[in-house]
C-alpha cells in the first residue's frame, strides 16, 4: 500500500465504520489523518495497517480502549499470543492446522491466481488440487494452509476484503461441487452442522461437512447465523445425534461460551454437541457436554470415539 487512504477506504478495508474512526481520532488520539483544504481525512499506510491489528484483536474479544494507545510490536505480539485471530472475516472460520506448510508452491500459486483476479482459473486449479490429493487431502493440505496464508495477506494488507470473498467463494464452489459428487451417505452419526447466530462465516463449516462425509456421516448443514431455538428444531425433526458448531474470532468470549452452555441445556442429554474453529474462547475452558475438535484431522478421531461409544 503506497498512498493514503480515504475514510471511506479505510472503512472497507478495516471493517471499522467512520464513526468508530472519529470517535477514537477524538477520545484517544488514533488515528490522526492527514486533512486536505476542504478538511476531508486521509490516512497514513502504517495507520491502515494499525487498524487493522486492532480490528482483529476486537474480534478475537479484546477491548479497543486498551488496544488503540499500544504501539504496534505489542499489538503484534498480543495478536500472536491469539493465533487464531490473525484470520481474515471469511477465512477464519476454516483455520484448522493441517500438515501442508503455508509456504508451499502449490499454495503460492494458488495464491497468485487470487491475485490475478482470474476466478476461471482458480477453480480450475483447485479442481486439479483436489484431483491430486483426493477431496480428503484437499481440504487438510491445500484449503486449510491457503485459508491461513490469505487471513495473514489480509491482516498485513497485502489483499483486499474483495479478494478474499473472492477466495471463499471460489473454494465453497469447489466443495460444494465435490459433496455433490459424494454417495448419499446413510451412516452414522447423523451430523447436524450450524453457526452460533451473529457468526457470519461457514467456510469451516463446509470444510467440516467434506470430513464427516468422508467419514461415512450422514450430514445436514443449516449454514449460518442459525438461532438456538432453530437449531434444536432441527435436532429433534432430522433425528440428529451430533451437533456440529464452526466458530471463529469475531464473536465475543462471553456471547460464545454462554452460547454454548445455552444449547446444551436445550438438546436432548443423548445428543452430542460438538465445536471447532478459531475462536479463541474455545481454548480457554472445556464445557461440560461440549467435545471441542480443534482440527480438521480430528474430526475421524471424534467420529471412531462416537461409534464406539
Amino acid at each position: 500500500m503506497s498512498t493514503v487512504l480515504s475514510i471511506a477506504d479505510v472503512e472497507r478495508d478495516t471493517g471499522l465504520s467512520k464513526d468508530t474512526l472519529r470517535m477514537w481520532e477524538r477520545r484517544y488520539g488514533f488515528p490522526q489523518p492527514r486533512r486536505d483544504a476542504l478538511g476531508e481525512r486521509s490516512y497514513a499506510p502504517e495507520q491502515v495497517e494499525k487498524l487493522r491489528l486492532i480490528r482483529r484483536l476486537m474480534d478475537a474479544g479484546h477491548r479497543p480502549g486498551r488496544l488503540v494507545p499500544c504501539p504496534m510490536d505489542e499489538l503484534r505480539t498480543l495478536l500472536g499470543a491469539g493465533g487464531p485471530a490473525q484470520r481474515a472475516p471469511g477465512a477464519t472460520a476454516a483455520a484448522p492446522s493441517g500438515p501442508a506448510a503455508e509456504g508451499s508452491d502449490e499454495v503460492q500459486g494458488l495464491i497468485a491466481l487470487l491475485r490475478s483476479h482470474d476466478a476461471a482459473a482458480l477453480r480450475q486449479a483447485l479442481a486439479v488440487a483436489q484431483a491430486r490429493h483426493g477431496l480428503r487431502g484437499f481440504v487438510i493440505e491445500v484449503v486449510a494452509p491457503m485459508a491461513r496464508r490469505v487471513g495473514e495477506a489480509w491482516l498485513h494488507g497485502e489483499l483486499r476484503i474483495f479478494e478474499e470473498h473472492l477466495f471463499t467463494e471460489c473454494v465453497q464452489a469447489t466443495l460444494h461441487a465435490a459433496l455433490g459428487n459424494l454417495p448419499a451417505h446413510a451412516g452414522r452419526p447423523r451430523v447436524l452442522l450450524a453457526t452460533l447466530p451473529g457468526e457470519p462465516h461457514g467456510l469451516g463449516l463446509l470444510m467440516a461437512q467434506t470430513v464427516l462425509s468422508l467419514e461415512g456421516c450422514a450430514c445436514m448443514s443449516l449454514g449460518t447465523q442459525v438461532p438456538l431455538d432453530d437449531i434444536v428444531a432441527a435436532t429433534a425433526s432430522w433425528d440428529a445425534e451430533v451437533v456440529a458448531l464452526s466458530v471463529t474470532g469475531c464473536q465475543k468470549r462471553n456471547l460464545v461460551l454462554a452460547s454454548l452452555a445455552q444449547l446444551r441445556t436445550l438438546l436432548p442429554a443423548g445428543v452430542a454437541l460438538w465445536v471447532g474453529g478459531a475462536a479463541p474462547a474455545l481454548g480457554r475452558r472445556a464445557l461440560e457436554g461440549v467435545l471441542r475438535v480443534a482440527a480438521l484431522e480430528e474430526i475421524p478421531e471424534a467420529v471412531q470415539a462416537w461409534r464406539s461409544a
